[in-house]
């Protein structure tokens, strides 16, 4: 099955780098109104690079908002973002604060993870490192997944380690719920 993630992940990265600034905007802003008016607790969330949704006015609207701080063997730690960002390791970009711990987003109540893709059935399809996998199984945080158009899916092949996620961002629909009966592990 990692075989046909990988073929999947190549081509979303392809599709990925043709998009434009215009439709590369678009997903940023639709993201932005989408979090903001879920945001009643703590929120976790991402520093977007390259092709990813972007998350600097998500950012810039919420306050004490956790970032994750990836650690060596992929292990997720969050740090509170304060307005400052470091680059990390893999082409991250990281909170230059405090390090909170992996467990911290356990006390989220909305946690915005990066996606190439998900299914209507909440199956996220991430870069292949499992570590928002680790870091989902922490918390029973609403989980959002930023979008591209075209990036909701039908149908995604599943491992017994993934994660499901409740909501998608797409900048052509704003925020889609998914049909999520468990967000915890598929295998349970």
């Amino acid at each position: 099955m990692s075989t046909d993630k990988a073929q999947l992940r190549a081509a979303a990265l392809s599709r990925r780098a043709g998009l434009s600034a215009a439709a590369q905007a678009a997903a940023a802003d639709a993201l932005a109104r989408a979090v903001r008016p879920l945001a009643r607790g703590r929120v976790a969330a991402y520093a977007s690079v390259g092709t990813e949704p972007g998350t600097a006015a998500l950012l810039a609207a919420l306050d004490g908002v956790l970032l994750p701080v990836l650690l060596p063997g992929g292990e997720l730690d969050w740090a509170v973002y304060e307005g400052t960002l470091v680059p990390g390791p893999r082409g991250t970009l990281e909170p230059a604060g405090v390090r909170l711990g992996p467990d911290a987003v356990a006390g989220c109540a909305v946690v915005v993870v990066p996606a190439l893709a998900v299914d209507r059935a909440g199956v996220r399809l991430g870069r292949g490192g499992g570590s928002y996998d680790r870091a989902l199984a922490r918390t029973g945080a609403y989980v959002v997944a930023a979008l591209h158009s075209g990036e909701l899916v039908g149908s995604l092949p599943v491992e017994p380690h993934d994660r499901l996620v409740h909501a998608a961002v797409l900048p052509d629909r704003g925020l889609v719920e998914l049909r999520v009966h468990d967000a915890g592990a598929i295998g349970r």
